[in-house]
């Protein structure tokens, strides 16, 4: 579960006010928006990585409003996939596990679990570096979900690749919430890829969230689900 509840942030001239959004547990949201509007700045707010004026962030139903990033056991994919280059593929996948201290089994086993699934298995003893697109982002996937987090922030994870690419990838992260137990909020500019992946899609505009779609159900009629 996702819940921001009047959040205000400023930095310089920009300003968001009095801004609010709710993704049940389980669900796929999408945060839509043109560029420059802050579609980025409240995912790096509800991940910790912004301070904010004023306002509440719940976290699996857990008040996150003054939790540093590791405390708030989110996974967060960033727009360029932010890979440790000097690792392996393995590596990467598994540093969530090393750094709490998991057993080197337990770590292997669940890289494997993941290389398999994200379908880079062959990619696993290479460093991360010379990589396309797609690969990229996989292996980003996969480290941001290593520890089983609850809660997956995504920011544009799609925004590079080219068109085939990104329907394949599509259709792995349709996967997400049932397969992971996660709940997914993503940042994108893309209708198409709010229309193929969202239970939820929301629209920030004029520092204010629009509902566009909420659990399948279209904006006109949002009114009679909430009846």
């Amino acid at each position: 579960m996702i819940d921001v509840d009047h959040l205000c942030l400023q930095q310089g001239d920009f300003r968001l006010d009095d801004l609010s959004l709710h993704v049940p547990k389980g669900k796929y949201a999408l945060l839509m928006g043109t560029t420059g509007c802050g579609k980025t700045t409240v995912l790096e707010a509800i991940a910790g990585l912004r301070t904010f004026a004023s306002g509440r962030i719940q976290l699996n139903e857990h008040d996150a409003t003054y939790l540093s990033p590791a405390e708030r056991n989110i996974g967060y994919v960033p727009q360029d996939g932010a890979l440790f280059q000097t690792m392996t593929v393995r590596d990467n996948l598994g540093f969530a596990l090393s750094i709490r201290g998991q057993p080197a089994a337990a770590i292997k086993e669940r890289v494997e679990q993941l290389a398999e699934w994200l379908h880079i298995a062959r990619l696993l003893e290479r460093r991360a570096v010379g990589l396309s697109g797609g690969e990229t982002q996989r292996i980003a996937l996969g480290r941001a979900l290593a520890n089983h987090p609850p809660v997956l922030l995504m920011d544009e994870p799609l925004s590079s690749l080219d068109e085939e690419t990104r329907d394949r990838m599509i259709e792995l992260l349709k996967e997400l919430p049932r397969r992971e137990k996660v709940t997914v909020l993503h940042v994108t500019h893309s209708r198409h890829e709010a229309d193929q992946l969202g239970d939820f899609i929301f629209r920030l505009r004029d520092g204010r969230v629009e509902v566009i779609k909420a659990d399948g159900i279209a904006s006109q009629n949002i009114t009679e689900l909430r009846s």
